[in-house]
């Protein structure tokens, strides 16, 4: 088997993620448009890929004296790609639930949501105050709907503004797809329980960088 084509062999069976990443920063298209690309060619001067049934160009520059210089130029072309696209070198592919405190934090959050989101959940006669615990502790019930109107809106805010960020900071760099199951599963329940998200994501990016040990293709 040739250099090129033992090159053309490995890309398309090990790293399709990257030959996603070049077209959507070389040939401006996006995620679901480059989903399942394919490495067609290899030229010393430019890459021949096809996905979606769509043939792409994506030029390689400087041209390659010869295809020995290959591997180390995919990789510069990876790297490039990711800064282009202000992406992390780390896709998010999983949802991870909270687990520990951070269940209780997840449970405590919920439970507020669903009793304070109107003032009169908190009143005797209610059905949250008769079946959510309040009426075995009514001083509390009491205290919290004297709060209500400053605690509601502020826990609503601080947990969409968590959102927002959740979404530019972690989740576009980490190459979720926008509105995919696995974006809305990630913003929900950090529109529920907030910063435990950052927490667990940070973990899950850990972990995959380990495992890269820093290899790359």
């Amino acid at each position: 088997m040739s250099g090129k084509d033992f090159v053309i062999k490995h890309m398309n069976a090990d790293h399709g993620d990257s030959l996603q990443l070049y077209l959507q920063a070389f040939c401006d298209i996006t995620a679901r448009e480059a989903n399942g690309a394919t490495l067609e060619d290899l030229s010393l001067d430019s890459l021949i890929l096809r996905a979606q049934g769509t043939r792409y160009v994506v030029p390689v520059v400087p041209p390659m004296k010869d295809f020995s210089e290959a591997r180390g130029r995919l990789v510069a072309l990876h790297n490039d790609s990711l800064k282009r696209l202000g992406r992390s070198d780390v896709t998010l592919a999983e949802y991870r639930a909270p687990r520990g405190v951070q269940t209780v934090i997840f449970g405590l959050c919920l439970f507020t949501y669903v009793s304070c989101f109107r003032r009169s959940n908190l009143l005797p006669g209610s059905f949250v105050y008769e079946n959510l615990g309040y009426k075995y502790v009514p001083d509390f019930a009491h205290f919290v709907y004297n709060i209500q109107p400053l605690l509601f809106p502020a826990v609503l805010g601080i947990h969409i503004f968590e959102s927002a960020l959740l979404a530019i900071l972690r989740l576009k760099p980490l190459g979720v797809p926008f509105m995919s199951g696995l974006w809305c599963t990630w913003m929900g329940s950090c529109f529920i329980e907030g910063f435990g998200t950052f927490q667990r994501i940070a973990q899950i990016v850990k972990e995959e960088r380990a495992k890269k040990g820093g290899k790359n293709l």
